[in-house]
């Protein structure tokens, strides 16, 4: 997408509120890999996506900045809870500081510790997921969120399209890129799912579980 199709795009799709647009920039002003941040539309995407598929549990392996999660936590019912894992905890004063300071703070449980270990742990069988944690982990990760989600709820997987890397010979070596290119042919070979891969920003996989 050209940067004036995506101003387009951006101009025609809900605002960002005003807050995640000062996180989006602190994020990049104040982390080394600020483009990880969800971002405008996707932000708004996940926002839709939660009050579409109404879900009370939400869980988010990967919280970053926290910019996913406020946009998530947004479209949360008033007793919908979001429970976020940043298994990194240097990003833990910097987000949990923007998450406490945001309007959806009694609706997100920001959790410093791994996913994978941890949130089998709460005893809870969530809705949704949104898996943007460590690449060479995701076929991992997706085993365990499946068997704590409810039949019928959905997956979400950022990343799937990795900046075109997985159809690229060169990466063929890169474990992230390799990661990346194992979980989407699990999730494509998943009878007990179903799934599609959406082209927007760098690739989101939509799974729903049977």
């Amino acid at each position: 997408m050209t940067s004036e199709l995506e101003e387009y795009v951006l101009r025609h799709s809900e605002t960002e509120p005003e807050y995640l647009y000062r996180l989006w920039r602190a994020t990049n002003i104040h982390t080394i890999h600020g483009r990880m941040a969800s971002g405008h539309l996707q932000g708004r995407l996940l926002k839709m996506l939660v009050e579409m598929i109404r879900p009370k549990n939400i869980l988010e392996v990967g919280t970053f900045s926290g910019y996913s999660a406020i946009s998530m936590a947004e479209g949360l019912p008033d007793d919908g809870r979001l429970y976020t894992f940043e298994i990194n905890d240097e990003m833990e004063d910097f987000t949990r500081g923007w998450i406490e300071g945001s309007d959806v703070a009694d609706k997100i449980e920001f959790i410093i510790g791994d996913a994978l270990a941890e949130a089998p742990k709460l005893g809870i069988t969530f809705d949704m997921a949104f898996i943007d944690g460590d690449k060479r982990n995701y076929c991992e990760c997706y085993e365990t969120v499946l068997q704590i989600m409810r039949p019928g709820g959905f997956i979400l997987a950022d990343n799937t399209l990795w900046d075109g890397h997985v159809t690229d010979a060169a990466y063929d070596h890169d474990h992230q890129t390799q990661g990346i290119r194992r979980f989407n042919d699990l999730v494509a070979q998943d009878r007990r799912v179903e799934k599609v891969i959406l082209p927007l920003r760098d690739g989101l996989t939509i799974i729903r579980k049977k």
